[in-house]
C-alpha cells in the first residue's frame, strides 16, 4: 500500500485561495483545518514508519480524516465563488 499525501490544498486545488481565507477569518474552519492537518500527519508517520497499531486503530483514524475533509469541503462549497 502505497503512502499518499492528503494535504487539503492538494486534495482541493481550486478552493486554494478559498482555503486560505477560511483558515484566517473563520474560527470553526480554523480549527477543523487544524485537526485535520494534525491527523493527517499522524497518519502519514505511521505509515511511513510502518509503526506497530493495529488496522482497527489506522482505519477509525483514517475515517476521522475522511469525516473532517468531507466537513471542510463541506464549507469550501458553502463559501465558494464558483470555483
Amino acid at each position: 500500500m502505497g503512502i499518499s499525501n492528503h494535504q487539503l490544498h492538494k486534495e482541493f486545488p481550486q478552493y486554494s485561495d478559498l482555503i486560505d481565507e477560511l483558515k484566517s477569518n473563520d474560527s470553526r474552519f480554523g480549527d477543523q483545518f487544524k485537526q485535520y492537518a494534525e491527523l493527517d500527519q499522524e497518519i502519514e508517520g505511521l505509515e511511513k514508519r510502518d509503526a506497530p497499531i493495529g488496522d482497527d486503530k489506522l482505519h477509525r483514524l483514517k475515517q476521522k480524516r475522511a469525516h473532517l475533509k468531507d466537513q471542510l469541503y463541506q464549507a469550501l462549497v458553502q463559501n465558494g465563488r464558483g470555483a
